[in-house]
């Protein structure tokens, strides 16, 4: 069943509006958000009244009710900035309302759903110390204790814990490993919480604005109402559905931050000369330059594709995958050429380029490494052909 989402004249009108907003607010903050590590109170408090925390959400619980294809390019638009005002966004409106949406209960929707939509900030803590990419493994447990459940465990490299309103908590409800995941479930865990505690942020590389942090629990009490869906076992589910949605976010992040990247490599090639000449004019530069244009291209072409399948109601795991692959090494590829055209100057922090290139790099890795997008690709193609055969 397609999605219609929002009238296309209201969304164009948005992307305008959005276009704007990133250029005169988002990009002239981003030092500051920089070195303060943080978002910008004003900052953020201007991105609510925009309803980019909500525009996932449906019409009756308070947001705007974007279709897949609607919010990616959101995403993909918000990416020209710096990483940190998309992961602020993105983890609401993407795999946390996705869970809530496709597993939760009505209550459940009711009361989370206009919170988020209003701004309220969401966690979604399935990574563990011991569990990055093997999921299933892990290790933190709910037990339930009659009308409750006491979860325990750490989650590690968790987006927005340190100042998220909200944790979606992935944990065992069965010791042993069922089928399809079934020890896996999902609790609703509000961040204030008794025996909940955030870790300090850890400094990373790049992305800085972008926090992430341990979230430990410690004999977590919940009640019976927290576990998602109201039926033990749908965790996985929960996650698998949302990292779709999670993977053509980055897939557009990486376009989205590709692109900028480029414009400032052709800047600067316009604008520095060699031999009496931009260097604009050297075919070596020239070819740079026309790679990653081609390059970007495809990407929003994939993610384009992946978008449509995704609100034409089919299952798009092998395209998301494909295309959050595809794209993240794109974007690689093209911040390093940004560099290389930057020539010395690129190694230096006085320019953009050096942290385009820290800040690309962590593209290939969450949401699934390029190395897990492979092995997802290679099954569903082994899987299909022999259901074809």
């Amino acid at each position: 069943m397609t999605n219609p989402g929002m009238d296309e004249d209201v969304f164009e009108a948005f992307i305008e509006q959005l276009k704007r907003f990133v250029r005169e607010r988002l990009v002239p903050a981003e030092e500051q958000t920089i070195a303060d590590n943080q978002v910008p109170d004003d900052i953020v408090a201007e991105m609510r009244e925009m309803g980019l925390f909500g525009i996932t959400m449906p019409i009756e619980y308070g947001g705007a009710g974007m279709n897949v294809s609607q919010y990616i390019e959101t995403m993909r638009q918000l990416s020209w900035a710096t990483p940190a005002f998309r992961s602020l966004v993105s983890i609401n409106v993407g795999m946390t309302c996705t869970s809530i949406l496709k597993q939760g209960t009505e209550e459940q929707k009711s009361e989370w759903l206009p919170r988020l939509a209003n701004g309220a900030i969401a966690a979604f803590a399935l990574t563990e110390p011991d569990s990055g990419s093997d999921s299933a493994a892990l290790k933190t447990r709910a037990i339930k204790d009659g009308d409750d459940y006491v979860l325990t465990g750490t989650k590690r490299y968790i987006t927005n814990a340190p100042f998220a309103d909200l944790v979606l908590v992935m944990a065992r409800t069965n010791p042993e490993k069922l089928p399809k995941n079934a020890h896996i479930s999902s609790f609703l865990v509000p961040a204030d919480t008794p025996g909940v505690t955030i870790g300090k942020p850890d400094a990373k590389m790049g992305q800085q604005g972008a926090q992430i942090a341990d979230v430990i629990l410690e004999e977590v009490r919940v009640p019976a109402s927290a576990l998602l869906g109201g039926e033990e076992g749908k965790g996985f589910v929960a996650a698998m559905q949302s990292l779709d949605n999670g993977r053509l976010s980055v897939a557009a992040a990486s376009a989205g931050y590709a692109a900028r990247a480029l414009e400032s490599g052709l800047r600067y090639a316009m604008e520095r000369k060699a031999f009496g000449e931009p260097i604009a004019q050297f075919q070596l530069i020239q070819a740079m330059l026309a790679d990653s244009k081609a390059e970007i291209y495809a990407a929003e072409c994939m993610i384009a594709d992946a978008t449509r399948r995704a609100d034409a109601g089919e299952r798009i795991s092998l395209e998301a995958s494909c295309a959050k692959m595809f794209a993240s090494e794109m974007c690689g590829r093209v911040v390093d050429r940004v560099v290389q055209i930057h020539g010395g100057a690129g190694y230096l922090k006085e320019y953009d380029a050096e942290r385009f290139f820290r800040d690309a790099r962590l593209y290939r890795i969450y949401e699934g490494t390029t190395q897990i997008q492979q092995l997802v690709i290679a099954k569903n193609m082994i899987r299909d052909f022999a259901a074809s055969a």
